[in-house]
């Protein structure tokens, strides 16, 4: 088996069947492991959507697996609101560009992948990992093979919970991504979809642990009304239009990010495999900043562009001289954006009157800054990350 697949990816999520198809199109052979049950045709059962930079979407279109405008939605606006009057804009305009972003329906992009695998010849989907030179570990936050590699993961509780879910909206969102940060330590995000013209926004609202359960109890009314509040009225009347979902929120990070197979014969190059870990199964980072698929994506264009680069030719893929370059190149990237979520979440969390004062001291100058904001817009939007 280990001379029929150059590479096993372990997962089959977003991140996983985008990297196969990145080292098909590079002619090689990948064994994708998909153990997760076919996904139900029930309208709105899943309510993810995500926000997608420009690096993201050049890596999508790269294989053909864009979805259809319906179902991405450029972003031209973000409006970002403190509770005591802090503001930052930022526009789609000023930086010169299409979108800042694209909000794109979750099962349209799965479904556009998976077709783009199964007329993939250089794929084969398995339900079992088989050997090959390299093992992509592409599982998520909750990866049993990380566990069984004994990778320690390092994570950090933010005591908050993600409730997501649907609304259909009086007026338009004009392609607006809108974000409010609440003296009660909430975080809410309306995510605008249906195209330019739409009506209806994804919601993830951030609460803390204390307010869970009573936005759970609330009936599809009950919750319109508290989200119509918590956003200011700015969209109107509001209607509850799917289901929800919550999860816990943290980050986390991998202290390793490769290594060689467990059992894997180091001495003997020629049978040498090694494993490598990209996406959520590495590192996990606060929803704030919709960055955490960007992440992920940008962790596997880094990884093919790697194994697919000219000093790769003369190596094999099992060279963790190779594969340390890459765990280098993406933990020196996600440490500043780690930082920077973690320092927001924490300051715009903090019930402390002084602190209130600050963090909307510190929104109003930032949206002064000039050079400053635009070039933070421009790593947001995947530019030269």
């Amino acid at each position: 088996m280990a001379s029929e697949f150059d590479v096993c990816i372990r997962g089959a999520g977003i991140v996983g069947r985008s990297l196969a198809l990145l080292l098909a199109r590079e002619r090689m052979r990948v064994a994708l492991v998909d153990t997760a049950p076919a996904p139900s045709n029930s309208g709105h059962g899943d309510v993810r959507a995500y926000a997608l930079n420009q690096l993201s979407r050049e890596v999508l279109q790269s294989v053909r697996s864009w979805p259809e405008a319906q179902y991405a939605t450029p972003v031209t606006r973000m409006d970002v609101y403190g509770d005591q009057g802090g503001e930052v804009h930022f526009d789609a305009a000023q930086q010169r560009t299409e979108a800042l972003n694209w909000i794109v329906d979750v099962p349209a992009l799965e479904a556009q992948l998976a077709a783009a695998v199964r007329y993939q010849p250089m794929v084969e989907t398995v339900t079992r990992p088989v050997d090959a030179r390299l093992t992509v570990v592409c599982e998520g936050k909750h990866s049993r093979t990380r566990e069984e590699f004994g990778v320690e993961f390092t994570t950090i509780p933010y005591h908050q919970t993600a409730v997501a879910t649907r609304l259909r909206c009086e007026r338009p969102h004009g392609q607006a991504a809108r974000q409010w940060f609440s003296a009660a330590g909430d975080i809410l995000a309306f995510l605008p979809l249906g195209g330019p013209g739409g009506h209806e926004v994804a919601v993830v609202w951030s609460l803390p642990v204390s307010q869970v359960e009573g936005v759970k109890a609330l009936d599809d009314a009950g919750l319109a009304m508290a989200l119509e509040s918590a956003s200011q009225g700015m969209l109107g009347q509001l209607t509850v239009c799917a289901e929800r979902a919550a999860w816990p929120l943290q980050q986390s990070v991998a202290r390793q990010w490769c290594g060689p197979m467990p059992g894997s014969a180091l001495q003997d190059t020629a049978r040498a495999q090694s494993w490598v870990l990209a996406g959520d199964s590495a590192h996990a980072v606060h929803p704030l900043a919709g960055q955490g698929l960007n992440l992920g994506m940008a962790d596997i264009a880094a990884l093919a562009r790697l194994l697919t680069s000219e000093d790769a030719r003369w190596r094999r893929l099992s060279d963790l001289r190779l594969l340390r370059r890459y765990e280098r190149e993406r933990k020196a990237r996600l440490a500043p954006i780690g930082l920077a979520m973690d320092s927001i979440q924490q300051l715009f969390t903090r019930p402390e009157t002084p602190l209130q004062s600050l963090r909307n001291w510190g929104m109003r100058g930032f949206e002064s800054s000039g050079p400053l904001k635009s070039w933070v817009t421009r790593q947001a939007m995947g530019v030269n990350f």
